[in-house]
């Protein structure tokens, strides 16, 4: 894996000079952190949001190799998108099973149905097309995604996630599952950051506050839609708020296209409060952040303070579920800005590497994250900082490794908050 030099606890050489916690910064919570090895969790008083666990994940598995293959010959048109389906399914129900058997109260589809963890929903909405590679986003191999372009004005023609919604729902139940079916989708930002104004067809949107109005409509109508077929937690991935930590990024987005960014982070909030502002109110959001998880590479650096107080004050969202397996994530500063009703999911351990993280140094560094939430360890859960496969080629483990990194995640969540993980 990739990786900037560094210990994630001592970030003082970290490029961005982003300054590490101070150790005596733990006695400032001493309730609510533990020590290492202690055996005995906190009491806890303050409830998770619904969907929330103290051991969760961001969505994606590994792809099992039948259905790596099965799409392979559904774009080479040697099956029917029905026998993929067919496929997709029997794997969606297989590792609804794995989840359940490994200790994951909130349990998605794995991401199956997806070679892309945002282009597969963005291309069913009316106006959008894919198209070429990002210039702008690039990995150290050279590899960038696709990118995306708006030629029309933006619609939802049909629910794009219900039928896969009520798919895993099902699944669940057949396994014997107490737990919630999590649906992940793509932020709305994912739309915009990428390509920005050019990638907005002028004669479709000449005003941009139209263009996002519509955005945040489309995204209003889809959770409508999985909300009345039952969905009651949802979780939006968004890698644009992360990257605007990025210097070069950010050099990109003012200097390439033109991007205002004393006001971006803060008009990305208002999209995404606007897309989920008509949910009811037992529909919870959580929103993820990660700087690009590819083949267990990345593609940004930097720590969250740059969109820190707008990221926790003003998005209105229920939990963050945020990376920080390493010195490219900066250090727990930012949480300061946490509100005292809200959770993160703090992305510590990672997906990236075959090799188990040390539970130790994660409860240590669980318990430094403590030190600076307002009210400790009742605001953070466990969690890798990305899913395991956010696009269709996978991170550089086995599917062995990968579900011994979940059964470990539990272990540690069990650790340090107790048996329930619902508490």
């Amino acid at each position: 894996m990739e990786k900037i030099s560094g210990d994630c606890l001592s970030s003082s050489l970290f490029f961005l000079s982003i300054h590490s916690v101070d150790s005596a910064l733990y006695c400032q919570h001493a309730a609510t952190c533990i020590p290492t090895t202690s055996n005995t969790p906190p009491s806890t008083t303050m409830p998770l949001p619904t969907g929330v666990y103290r051991a969760d994940h961001v969505g994606s598995f590994l792809r099992p190799k039948n259905v790596l293959e099965a799409r392979t010959k559904a774009a080479n048109g040697e099956i029917s998108a029905t026998e993929l389906r067919k496929v997709e399914d029997a794997a969606i129900s297989e590792v609804a099973k794995r989840q359940i058997e490994n200790g994951l109260r909130s349990i998605t589809d794995g991401e199956f149905r997806r070679a892309y963890f945002h282009l597969d929903f963005l291309k069913h909405l009316d106006g959008i097309e894919e198209k070429g590679q990002v210039g702008n986003i690039r990995h150290k191999d050279g590899f960038s995604p696709p990118t995306l372009v708006v030629k029309g004005k933006l619609g939802h023609p049909k629910a794009i996630q219900v039928e896969d919604f009520r798919f895993l729902e099902q699944a669940i139940k057949d396994n014997g599952g107490q737990a919630t079916t999590k649906v992940c989708i793509p932020s709305p930002t994912m739309v915009h950051f990428r390509g920005g104004r050019a990638s907005i067809d002028v004669s479709a949107y000449p005003d941009l506050d139209i263009f996002f109005a519509d955005l945040a409509r489309v995204y209003q109508e889809e959770l409508a839609s999985l909300y009345e077929a039952g969905c009651r937690f949802v979780q939006l991935d968004d890698t644009n708020l992360a990257y605007l930590c990025d210097p070069d990024m950010r050099k990109a987005a003012e200097q390439e296209r033109n991007e205002d960014l004393s006001t971006l982070p803060r008009k990305y909030a208002e999209l995404i409060n606007a897309a989920i502002s008509k949910r009811p109110a037992d529909m919870k959001i959580g929103i993820h952040l990660c700087r690009g998880n590819y083949r267990s590479k990345w593609f940004a650096s930097g720590g969250y303070e740059p969109v820190a107080e707008v990221l926790f004050k003003e998005l209105n969202v229920d939990a963050y579920f945020l990376e920080y397996d390493d010195a490219r994530s900066g250090d727990f500063s930012p949480l300061r800005h946490l509100p005292e009703h809200k959770v993160v999911v703090l992305g510590v351990m990672s997906s990236k590497k075959n090799t188990l993280d040390d539970k130790e140094e994660i409860i240590k560094r669980l318990n430094e994250a403590a030190a600076i939430a307002p009210k400790g360890l009742d605001q953070l859960c466990v969690s890798h900082q990305c899913g395991f496969s956010s696009t269709a080629e996978g991170n550089e483990l086995t599917e062995d490794e990968q579900w011994a990194k979940v059964r470990l995640s539990v272990e540690i969540a069990k650790s340090v908050w107790g048996e329930d993980l619902t508490k």
